[in-house]
């Protein structure tokens, strides 16, 4: 599942499934609370892998299994193809920039492409070593993280062109990629591992901003006893508050968590949920915290139970996102 969110004349949220759905529901607040309310869906011809919005709010992309993207107008509710791989996509992220403005496709075909979603073929396709696992874009940068444990960075001005191929400092597989700003640009990126850790990368890796850079451990089970075995799970998703700049970090261990980087301390954990947790969001004005719980596999198929439901829940989220004074 996938979420996110955007204030239009609503606020809405859309989900892609391993049911072919993608669906969208209003969220409305009453006071302290939140009800959700189911306005429509759609349908792929298979499991749908990831989506996003367009920058008006109109739009919803959302990438498939079946190797095809497909917009979704919710205002006509027409849902047409408008990209297309050689094998699932994994991440769709809309592109405004000042000059252009695109919808950028990661997949399993190890490609990149940006496409004008009113043409046939793609403006550019930029080869990647390995296949596409998670992306991000914060206008003129994108990220995206590849099988082999390597992130691409893309400048975006002007054209899509690749600054840099790197490996950040962890030695396991690499689950999910969030880009933080600094004084309201883009200024470095979170990457999470299978492995319950993290790391900070800034992308200005200059003497001066070295002390920025490190990795941290999380999702992992509390032992008084350092003698006796720890529990390590994945890191499924990281993301960034918008306004604050701290970030989250959700895991196979069924729980959030809430971080300042800066401070490097841990600000907040949520309660244990039943199953893992495999997706998480902030919308866009940082008020909510959108998370899914489904099982991720991780302990392989004999705990997967047929029986059991998969949730979305939404937080409403104020002071506990705030980063610690100084």
């Amino acid at each position: 599942k996938q979420w996110y969110q955007r204030r239009v004349a609503i606020t809405a949220g859309v989900a892609g499934s391993w049911d072919n759905c993608v669906r969208c529901w209003e969220v409305k607040q009453s006071g302290t609370t939140l009800q959700s309310e189911p306005k429509a869906e759609q349908q792929q011809a298979g499991p749908v892998m990831c989506c996003c919005w367009s920058a008006d709010g109109t739009k919803v992309f959302s990438g498939s299994c079946d190797k095809s993207v497909k917009m979704w107008d919710l205002n006509s509710n027409s849902f047409t193809q408008v990209a297309a791989h050689d094998a699932p996509v994994k991440t769709v992220n809309w592109v405004q920039a000042p000059n252009y403005q695109c919808l950028m496709t990661g997949s399993w075909d190890k490609t990149l492409k940006f496409w004008d979603t009113r043409q046939a073929q793609p403006m550019m396709t930029i080869n990647c070593e390995e296949r596409v696992y998670a992306s991000d874009v914060v206008y003129p940068v994108a990220v995206s993280i590849l099988a082999g444990r390597k992130v691409k960075i893309l400048n975006l001005e002007n054209q899509p062109t690749v600054h840099n191929t790197m490996e950040p400092p962890l030695r396991y597989q690499l689950r999910d990629i969030s880009i933080f700003k600094k004084e309201g640009k883009p200024a470095g990126f979170g990457v999470c591992s299978i492995e319950g850790r993290a790391a900070i990368e800034p992308f200005d890796n200059t003497a001066a901003n070295s002390k920025d850079k490190f990795t941290f451990k999380c999702h992992r089970s509390i032992v008084s006893d350092h003698h006796k075995p720890q529990d390590i799970y994945a890191v499924n998703g990281i993301k960034f508050h918008p306004i604050h700049g701290t970030l989250a970090t959700i895991g196979s261990d069924g729980k959030f968590s809430f971080w300042d980087k800066d401070a490097r301390t841990k600000l907040k954990t949520g309660e244990q949920l039943d199953n893992t947790i495999t997706c998480c969001d902030f919308n866009h004005t940082g008020t909510f915290f959108a998370y899914a719980s489904s099982y991720d596999w991780s302990k392989g198929h004999e705990f997967y139970n047929p029986q059991q439901k998969n949730y979305i829940f939404v937080r409403q989220v104020k002071d506990e996102l705030k980063p610690r004074k100084k």
